[in-house]
């Protein structure tokens, strides 16, 4: 039987059959087992799959990088005061989904647990109600989180620790860099401001957006660092010497001419007269006549450059975005090109009051005139009639090639953008004429004052700078400095000389217009302007509210050290005030302020106040004792917050210092101060102040002892 199985030959053909699958097998096997071996030599020494190379993509499984921001560079004043730096804000939230829970804390719930109690507290501590903070924390649709609006957003430091402080169950914060400007209203047109931007990979920096914050963006950013760490699979950080760091460099330190002191006055006084007057605009630039440095300038409206309050009125900085007819100021160059080209004789009279010229009237402002009168006291009068007859003496050609020498109509270079640079209506003799007081010319205010530079400094025009040096935060070494810079010799030095005699005569004569501008104690030259505003179409606007007001002012006169020229267009003047008593308000305590910083900076003696931030305030008042200099302090708390003088800075012994403390605030005996110390102390004490008149204070509406409080307003007289 076996041996018919055997010889079976389906039998057989089955084995075979067994036998071939068997063998194709083993060889597949064989080859799949090669290939896998190939591939795996291959990768091994490749280290690349699909053009993924696999080294790198588990070192990036346990690598952690980060990006390191770049802190932007802080702005100055010319004394290191801070004007623009960085800070974090933060923004709040609280979490309503209540299954967030803290599993290794207990399971402690990652969510409001107590809508009233949460909301009773943040109304308590950001300007939200309590019933909009409660609605906010009960949407109608379920919500992981909310937010609470603008009260929630831009939250400082100080105020995220004091809403952290009560430990709220489903309280967070949400952090983002911000620029602070610690003085409010200063100069924000021309510091101008940063504000957060995220760009496409995520990564959120701040950008200027005007001002020096705009022009110097790129020096002032920096660039961001790079970390890599590699970690094991427990997260513990392994060394690789691989890793790629690249170190941050902080932006540059921009340091302004701007003198804190003189900016701080300037800000209140024209706050003040703002205030009182409500004109469409105001401008007012205090320069150093020697170098061109601009010591204070400002203009209104204005914004508060931290919480943007105001910028929605002006946008534009008007220091160099508006052009206008500057009116009589401009009778400083007339006079100052008729004398320098060898036209003028001020003895010799005109009849003053009116003067045709084609047919085509010029008026004096007094149009029945002062007789006949020479033109010395022509220009203490401020006639026009005056100034279209040195025009003519001189001839179209000569006068307008000292505009030329003056460079108006020219940029002012000092790097804002937008500028109006000015024009002229000069085809006609009476067009010729009438740019000779100031109608039928526009002008900059940045234009006048580097004109008036050539005034105050002996011919030699000067070039406006608010920029005087860039640092390196990290080793202080001045990266690039600004020098002084002559742009032009438009007159001869003793052409200005007998110029600011003249102006002297408009503040000092009996006659003069200008008498409001003496300072007891120094000689002061000026000349006052009124021009009408145009209408916008071919003619000027009429009314009583149709003026552009102006002053320019050169001191002391026999020595110039320094230039203010402001400007008020179309103010509506208060019952029994002239715009030259409300322009008065604010040129002489700035001026007042800045001549005395000039006498006291030469002395010998000057002492250097230390650095009294959060010194215990019997350590400060020991410290400042020793010193012999004066101090008050504001409020009757153990620690000092801030000082009214920066830290080492060198003052007269005469100078009051202001500590700040933490705790209640009582009014102080105001009689005697400055109308600066005055107005540094209100600032201070976060209260609004109203100032009346000029000197030293002798009334104040708060009486001394008083308890005072954010928000108190205060009143105080000056003589």
């Amino acid at each position: 039987m076996s041996k018919k199985l055997n010889n079976n030959p389906k039998l057989k053909k089955r084995q075979r059959n067994r036998s071939h699958i068997g063998q194709f097998l083993l060889l597949l096997c064989m080859g799949v087992f090669l290939c896998i071996g190939l591939r795996f030599s291959y990768i091994a020494v490749f280290k690349n799959v699909q053009g993924v190379n696999l080294s790198q993509l588990a070192r990036n499984l346990y690598t952690q990088s980060s990006v390191i921001p770049a802190k932007r560079g802080t702005i100055y004043d010319a004394n290191g005061q801070p004007l623009a730096e960085d800070t974090s804000t933060y923004t709040l939230y609280a979490v309503l989904d209540k299954h967030q829970i803290d599993t290794a804390n207990n399971n402690k719930p990652m969510y409001v647990t107590d809508k009233k109690k949460f909301a009773k507290t943040i109304s308590s501590i950001i300007p939200i109600s309590y019933k909009n903070a409660y609605k906010a924390l009960t949407p109608k649709n379920n919500t992981f989180q909310v937010e609470f609006g603008s009260a929630g957003s831009n939250i400082s430091l100080i105020t995220k620790q004091k809403l952290e402080a009560h430990k709220l169950n489903g309280m967070g914060f949400i952090q983002q860099p911000s620029r602070i400007y610690p003085n409010g209203e200063f100069a924000s047109h021309i510091i101008g401001y940063a504000s957060s931007e995220t760009n496409k990979i995520g990564n959120t920096s701040l950008i200027g957006q005007m001002g020096i914050e705009k022009i110097y963006n790129n020096l002032l950013t920096g660039k961001d660092g790079f970390s890599q760490e590699q970690l094991s699979n427990s997260g513990v950080e392994i060394p690789d010497k691989n890793n790629k760091n690249k170190k941050v460099k902080n932006g540059d330190d921009v340091y302004t001419t701007l003198d804190y002191r003189l900016q701080s006055l300037l800000e209140t006084e024209m706050n003040s007269v703002y205030k009182q007057a409500h004109p469409s605009t105001m401008n007012a630039v205090l320069a150093n006549a020697k170098t061109g440095n601009i010591l204070a300038a400002t203009q209104r409206p204005t914004f508060n450059a931290t919480t943007k309050q105001g910028l929605d009125k002006i946008w534009r900085n008007t220091l160099v975005q508006d052009s206008y007819e500057p009116g009589s100021t401009m009778k400083v160059f007339t006079m100052a090109s008729s004398i320098d080209s060898g036209n003028y004789n001020g003895n010799a009279t005109y009849a003053s009051g009116k003067y045709f010229i084609d047919g085509k009237l010029v008026p004096d402002w007094n149009t029945n005139g002062w007789g006949v009168i020479n033109f010395d006291k022509g220009f203490a009068l401020s006639s026009n009639v005056a100034m279209a007859h040195l025009e003519q003496n001189m001839g179209p050609k000569t006068w307008r090639k000292y505009m030329d020498r003056f460079k108006f109509f020219q940029s002012s270079k000092t790097g804002f953008p937008g500028e109006e640079t000015g024009g002229l209506q000069f085809q006609y003799p009476i067009e010729q004429a009438n740019t000779a007081f100031g109608q039928g010319i526009q002008v900059n205010a940045l234009q006048m004052i580097r004109g008036l530079t050539s005034i105050a400094n002996d011919g030699k025009m000067l070039q406006p700078r608010f920029i005087s040096k860039i640092v390196n935060p990290k080793n202080k070494k001045t990266i690039k400095s600004f020098a002084p810079e002559v742009v032009g010799n438009p007159i001869k030095a003793d052409t200005s000389k007998k110029v600011i005699k003249h102006m002297e005569d408009v503040v000092y004569k009996p006659y003069g217009i200008g008498a409001d501008y003496k300072i007891p104690g120094y000689k002061i030259a000026a000349k006052t302007g009124t021009a009408q505003v145009s209408d916008g179409k071919a003619g000027y606007a009429s009314g009583d509210d149709s003026y552009l007001y102006s002053v320019a002012g050169i001191a002391p006169a026999d020595n110039p050290k320094y230039i203010l020229y402001l400007t008020m267009k179309q103010p509506k003047l208060p019952a029994g005030k002239t715009a030259s008593q409300l322009m008065s308000q604010i040129f002489n305590p700035v001026m007042r302020l800045a001549l005395e910083e000039n006498v006291n900076s030469n002395e010998e003696n000057n002492i250097e106040i230390p650095d009294l931030h959060n010194v215990s305030t019997d350590a400060a008042k020991a410290k400042l004792n020793k010193t012999g200099v004066k101090y008050i302090l504001i409020g009757n708390g153990d620690k000092i917050l801030d000082q009214s003088v920066d830290s080492n800075e060198k003052i007269n012994k005469n100078r009051l210092v202001i500590l700040q403390t933490n705790g209640d605030k009582k009014m102080a005996n105001l009689k005697g101060w400055s109308r600066y110390d005055v107005a540094t102390y209100c600032r201070m004490a976060g209260i609004s102040v109203d100032l009346d008149g000029d000197g030293y204070a002798y009334q104040q509406s708060i009486l001394p002892n008083s308890s005072i409080y954010d928000m108190s307003k205060l009143s105080v007289k000056f003589k």
